[in-house]
């Protein structure tokens, strides 16, 4: 304290501020040393939410850390699940979309008919939105209804909209049957909403159904995807057969399919000549039989007596115009109508049919063991075996010689795998040894602080307080320590002036300590009776 207080105000001012800053960061380094590593407990949080999820863990006594920027809540990680599990058993839920428990409330008899249709619309967006989010890659969603007013004029009728805003996880996206389920799903929840209405948003601002924009692109695409689906199933189908035979790992096979997505139709009419049917027949038949009546057209002509004839041989059955010596006439007439036998045939073909198979498999060297000294060797297949094989996958593909299907097996090496050898993590590398490190060099910071820092201020302080408890007191101070320190042989000659007194009256205050000194080790070795008694009036003053 004697050094302390022989420093200035402004000296002792930064001592005292060093001192303090010096010990607050040797606790900042204790602390941090000994602070556990801290996780994300709730993300994205409103200030509302915050707050609220801040009092419970103030009340549970949880050690927390709240992020402004990220609006994130950070919890040790020994107490992340306890946390949670903690908060949900108090009822807090980080989503706060609402649904129809909106319609459970008692909003009296003053609601009007535009509330109530918009807490509908707002309980069936949140229904829609909780749905959504319940899907693996979505983080969650927002739905918003254009749902028009019913009008009874058709002119003015409008049909429903929506759309649908995802937040996807990291590193996920979209498949485009999971986009197409979820248009589905939201069309299929609002009457009279046609799918192609639902527009999907991602938080990057992608448009996820592109529905008629490029209608010839998405039709490729399902073709695509179609084909390699084919292709797949008849992949698996050869692995099936062939990896208990040849062994996992030990051939590759790969399918590739030519398919058919040309849609025909068909009709066919054809006759068969050689079966006919009678379908209808009209039949007439007439007779007349001449007798002695006269026959003839009446008048004078009739009358006259006939010209000269030649009588046939044969008598005709004609009718003749007149004449009494016909016998008479018959009229035989049939009309028949016939149908052939006819087929029609209307044929579709189906689009996505396989035109072409080409199946390409290659094996391994056998792996031959010799019986006698276990080693092992590597063999080529024979062509019996590699047609045997061959004639599996045939069999598992659906092999068509009328399509041009071809399929070959061959045998090669397979290049040995390169092996990886993977060292176990050092040490270092342990997040136990971060600990340790941890803890060890805030113990090294501190130690350092202490002996290089306070152990030498501390030091000087004291060291300038032992000086100053002599020459602070004043010349009979330093003489009584002096003579404290020498006895009658301590004095050194080399160090002393025999001057007279003459010479010591002329000492003045302004000469140098070293000086003054000097000048009284001399006033003591001449004459110390007088030193001693001038000694005595000092102490006798003071006194």
């Amino acid at each position: 304290m004697a050094g302390f207080n022989s420093l200035g105000i402004l000296r002792q001012l930064g001592l005292m501020v060093g001192l303090a800053a010096s010990v607050a960061i040797g606790f900042a380094v204790v602390l941090w040393s000994q602070q556990p590593d801290y996780r994300v407990l709730y993300a994205n949080l409103s200030f509302s939410d915050a707050n609220e999820v801040i009092e419970q863990l103030r009340l549970n006594k949880i050690p927390y850390r709240f992020d402004a920027d990220g609006r994130a809540i950070l919890v040790p990680e020994s107490h992340v699940h306890a946390a949670r599990l903690r908060l949900a058993a108090d009822g807090f839920t980080a989503d706060r979309t609402v649904g129809f428990e909106l319609l459970d409330q008692d909003y009296g008899m003053g609601t009007s008919q535009f509330m109530e249709t918009t807490r509908y619309r707002r309980g069936l967006e949140g229904e829609l939105s909780r749905t959504i989010s319940n899907m693996t890659a979505v983080r969650s969603a927002r739905v918003h209804l254009a749902i028009p007013r019913d009008t009874v004029f058709i002119r003015d009728q409008r049909k429903p909209r929506a759309s649908v805003f995802l937040e996807l996880f990291s590193g996920r996206q979209l498949e485009r049957d999971q986009v197409a389920a979820i248009a589905n799903l939201v069309a299929s929840s609002i009457p009279e909403l046609d799918v192609k209405d639902v527009t999907i948003v991602d938080q990057r601002g992608r448009l996820l159904n592109l529905r008629d924009i490029d209608s010839d692109v998405v039709l490729a695409a399902r073709q695509l995807e179609y084909v390699r689906q084919v292709e797949d199933t008849l992949v698996n189908r050869v692995n099936s057969i062939l990896q208990p035979v040849v062994g996992l790992g030990n051939f590759r096979a790969e399918v590739s399919a030519d398919v058919d997505f040309t849609e025909v139709e068909q009709a066919s009419e054809m006759f068969n000549p050689d079966l006919p049917a009678l379908r209808s027949e009209q039949t007439l038949e007439e007779r007349r039989d001449s007798g002695e009546a006269a026959v003839g057209v009446p008048g004078a002509l009739a009358n006259q007596p006939p010209g000269p004839v030649a009588v046939p041989e044969i008598a005709g059955n004609g009718a003749g115009g007149a004449g009494a010596g016909a016998s008479g006439s018959s009229r035989n007439q049939a009309t028949r109508n016939f149908e052939l036998d006819r087929s029609i045939s209307y044929t579709r073909q189906q689009m996505g049919g396989i035109r072409r198979l080409s199946v390409a498999v290659v094996v391994d060297d056998l792996q031959v063991v010799n019986p006698e000294t276990g080693e092992r060797s590597r063999a080529r297949w024979s062509d019996e075996d590699l047609d045997r094989l061959r004639l599996l996958v045939e069999n598992s593909v659906g092999f068509s010689a009328l399509r041009g299907d071809s399929v070959n097996v061959i045998n090669s090496s397979f290049v040995p795998p390169e092996e990886f050898e993977f060292d176990d993590p050092g040490f270092w590398q342990q997040e136990w040894f971060w600990n340790l490190l941890k803890q060890i060099g805030a113990a090294a910071f501190v130690l350092l602080l202490v002996l290089g820092i306070l152990r030498p201020v501390l030091k000087h302080l004291s060291t300038t307080g032992g000086g100053r408890t002599t020459s602070d007191l004043g010349p009979a101070g330093q003489i009584s320590a002096e003579l404290e320190s020498l006895d009658g042989s301590g004095i050194a000659d080399d160090k002393v002036t025999f001057g007279g007194v003459e010479s010591a009256a002329m000492v003045t205050p302004n000469e140098s300590f070293d000086y003054q000194l000097n000048e009284i080790r001399s006033m003591v070795a001449e004459d110390p009776a007088r030193v001693a008694q001038a000694i005595k009036q000092w102490v006798v003053e003071r006194e």
